[in-house]
Order: structure tokens, then sequence, then C-alpha cells
């Protein structure tokens, strides 16, 4: 489990992360969005122990990171791909890795088996691709067996049948309880991956909540009804507060109102309904709605700088 409280980082007048405070739980993968500029690098080097806050504390496993006796096996990470003696194998990356931290040789044939890198093992990792490196840098996340793994843009540089694998890989941990936490800027993805969102902006908290309930909490949602007497259901949705708008091929678009709402309606009126659907926002458009006023970077043009990403 990784906790924050109060959590501050400032570089000289830069305030990048700003009191935040958040819990990430085992048994689920969350989610960690923000614009460019919101923090979350600086975040996520601050649960490493890579950073000290200026103020507050972040905890994993109860303690800080660099109290841990054995942290590689509490926490494994994903922080920078290319961050590998680029002459050495990718196998023996990971054997040093292992030898520093106590761990069996053993252990770097199956985190390599794991990752899909077997076949290259014995290669440099210096020539590998991006999505190659990202596979490396997950098998050393993995080596320890740790029971909190933290991935930076994992997907980055991964080829649609990579990016399933690794989607499939992180809810396969989460599944057998682990805590891992996500940053990630593809939202397709996080909306397929992702069970809880930790959202942030200038370095503060604007979101902590499950996708379903932030998707839910959005304006872009809407109710689809198609009925041949709209007409007649149009002034008893706007008495009860709704606000109606029309689609292109006509039917109804009613905001402010569920659909349940919308259908106890319809049958009080006695209105026949020929669709009644709950159309919700994507979590992209949902995302770009909640943070609209935290992007530092506009259309190219600088707007308020704030921390790292």
């Amino acid at each position: 489990m990784i906790e924050a409280r109060g959590l501050t980082k400032r570089y000289g007048s830069t305030l990048a992360v700003d009191g935040l405070t958040f819990d990430v739980v085992p048994g689920r993968v969350t989610g960690f969005l923000g614009p460019n500029g919101a923090g979350k690098s600086t975040t996520l080097r601050l649960v490493m122990g890579l950073d000290s806050p200026t103020a507050g504390t972040v905890t994993v496993n109860g303690r800080p990171y660099a109290e841990h006796r054995r942290p590689f096996h509490e926490v494994g990470a994903l922080l920078e791909a290319k961050a590998v003696h680029g002459g050495r194998s990718a196998y023996n990356h990971l054997l040093c890795l292992a030898q520093a931290s106590g761990i069996p040789e053993a252990r770097v044939g199956e985190v390599l088996e794991r990752v899909g890198l077997t076949d290259v093992a014995r290669r440099r990792a210096g020539s590998f691709s991006l999505g190659m490196s990202q596979r490396l840098g997950i098998a050393a996340a993995l080596l320890g067996d740790p029971g909190i793994l933290l991935f930076d843009e994992p997907v980055n540089g991964l080829d649609p049948e990579g990016i399933m694998w690794i989607r499939n890989l992180m809810r396969s941990l989460a599944g057998e309880g682990r805590t891992v936490f996500v940053s990630s800027h593809l939202m397709s993805e996080m909306a397929l991956t992702a069970d809880h969102l930790i959202v942030i902006g200038r370095g503060r908290l604007i979101a902590d909540t499950s996708v379903a309930d932030f998707l839910k909490a959005s304006s872009q949602g809407y109710v689809r009804v198609r009925s041949p007497q709209a007409p007649r259901l149009v002034p008893a949705l706007e008495a009860e507060g709704a606000t109606v708008g029309s689609e292109p091929d006509g039917a109804l678009a009613v905001r402010g109102l569920d659909a349940a709402a919308v259908g106890e309606l319809a049958a009080a009126a006695g209105v026949v309904l020929h669709e009644l659907a709950p159309q919700h926002a994507s979590l992209e458009e949902a995302f770009m709605e909640l943070t609209r006023e935290d992007v530092d970077y506009r259309g190219g043009a600088l707007a308020t700088a704030g921390g790292e990403g």
C-alpha cells in the first residue's frame, strides 16, 4: 500500500507537488493522471525516495522507501525505460540487479520469460527498441517479486500486441493482490486497464475516485431518448430541471436527469419510448473537462508553469 499525507515538493520558486493526500491500495490498478506539468513524475520520484519531500510524507507498506531493508522485495518500478547500461546484455543487467539485492539468479530467467525477452536475453540492452526496453524495465520491476508496482508510461513504444500484453499483466498483478500504480497519458488504455483514478493538476489533488464514478460526474454524459411523442415529453423534463437538446437524427439529448428518472416521467406522461440509453463521456472527454483549468501548455503556448509531468 502507498500512503501520501500532505505530500509537498518545492524546487526553488516552483511548487511541483502541493499537499497531496491519497492511498493506493492492493488488489486494483490505480491510474495516475494529470496534464503535462501536473507533478506526476515528481510524485513517483518521491514515492521511490529519489527526491525528498519539502513537507508531508509518503510511505510504502508503512515506511519510507529508503527505510526498507530489502526494497526490491517491497516495490518494483519502471520510471525510465532506457536507464540501463547499454553495453550489458539484458540477462546481465538483471543479474547485476539480482546479485545486488540478494535475489537468486534463477529469478532472472523467470522474469525474462514473463516479459517475452528470453530469445534476446544475451543481446546488448543498448540495441533494444523502446518497446523492448520497456519490457526489460518491467522485468527489472518484477525481479524481487514485490507487492507494489509503479509504472510510468509503461505502454510507451509498444505495438498493439505489446499494449494488450501490458494491460493484461497489470490486471493480473492486481488480481494477485498487489498494489499497481500506473501513470499514463494514453486515456483509451487507462479506460480499459484502471479500476481507480487519482487525478492531479498543478501539483494538487483533483479527483480520487473509481473510473465509473469519474465518468458519471462528467457533464459530457447525457441520456439519449427517442420517441414519436417527443414534443409532449420535453416540458415534463424541463419542469424537473433537465436540459434538453437534440441529436442529428432527431433524438433528444437529456442532461440533468438519469435514465430511470426520464423513463418514469415518460410513463407518467403516457409517452411511448423507442429508445432510452445513457451516454457516458469517454475517459478522455471527462479528463479534459476536469483538468481544463490546470493545463500548463495549451496550443503550443506556455500558460503558467507548474512542476514536472
